[in-house]
């Protein structure tokens, strides 16, 4: 057989091969649901809320539900903890196709009059069984829900500064020392009326923690000063005076 021959029955060998690991390593689809609201407000008052579950495919879903106390390390690292606090009823759903449901998040031990609490509830489809012939990867679908307990007298209160400028990155520190959260959505470095670098993010700071983030330029900083403008999600602004080296 000459070598071109077998060079051709070496690679029809492997499709072979490929096309039968293909057919028997597949994934299973994961379901089409969506969440409504999806951010959960809640005041210490408030006993429990309501959440629509939708879904959107053509064939049944079930659902779970875990949830978590929400802190954050000083570094800003999401911490998250299962707790019995709250609880969602019912906690497993079974959804027909594009059906809908109303269930509630209830809280179960009396929240603090003082400061915010926060929690994410994450829910996620339960794949179903595998079957034992072939390799299945079950693809999952998973939401997870920021839940704020918040006291009218909770605020939060920030502070940002410049803690590092190296060529055309600057890093930036926000602490929150309030008792309640906020969100970086945009921070901007100005010089007048010129934009030196812009960062554009969605980082939730919980109370008493802190975020650094890096505010990057097509250029290199030139020295002098600046003013670093922090917009936070509910429209406020913070103007921090800073100089660069």
């Amino acid at each position: 057989m000459s070598n071109f021959l077998q060079h051709v029955r070496l690679h029809l060998l492997n499709c072979a091969v490929l096309l039968t690991l293909l057919m028997s390593w597949t994934a299973s689809n994961a379901g089409v649901f969506s969440v409504s609201p999806v951010r959960l407000y809640m005041l210490p008052k408030d006993r429990a809320i309501a959440i629509t579950l939708t879904n959107e495919g053509d064939t049944a879903v079930a659902l779970q539900a875990d949830i978590n106390t929400w802190t954050q390390k000083p570094d800003g690292t999401d911490e998250l903890v299962l707790t019995e606090d709250l609880i969602l009823s019912p906690p497993i759903i079974k959804l027909l196709p594009k059906a809908r449901q109303v269930v509630r998040l209830a809280r179960l031990n009396p929240a603090d009059a003082s400061r915010q609490l926060t929690y994410r509830l994450i829910i996620r489809e339960v794949p179903e069984a595998l079957p034992s012939n072939g390799i299945q990867v079950p693809l999952v679908l998973a939401f997870s829900l920021p839940v704020f307990i918040t006291p009218p007298i909770a605020k939060y209160q920030m502070a940002c500064s410049t803690v590092s400028v190296k060529s055309s990155v600057l890093d930036v520190l926000c602490s929150n020392t309030g008792t309640a959260y906020t969100q970086i959505r945009e921070a901007v470095l100005l010089r007048g009326e010129q934009s030196l670098a812009k960062f554009e993010g969605g980082s939730y700071v919980l109370p008493g923690s802190s975020k650094s983030f890096a505010l990057k330029s097509e250029k290199s900083f030139s020295a002098g000063p600046a003013e670093l403008v922090v917009t936070f999600d509910d429209g406020k602004k913070l103007t921090t005076n800073v100089t660069l080296p």
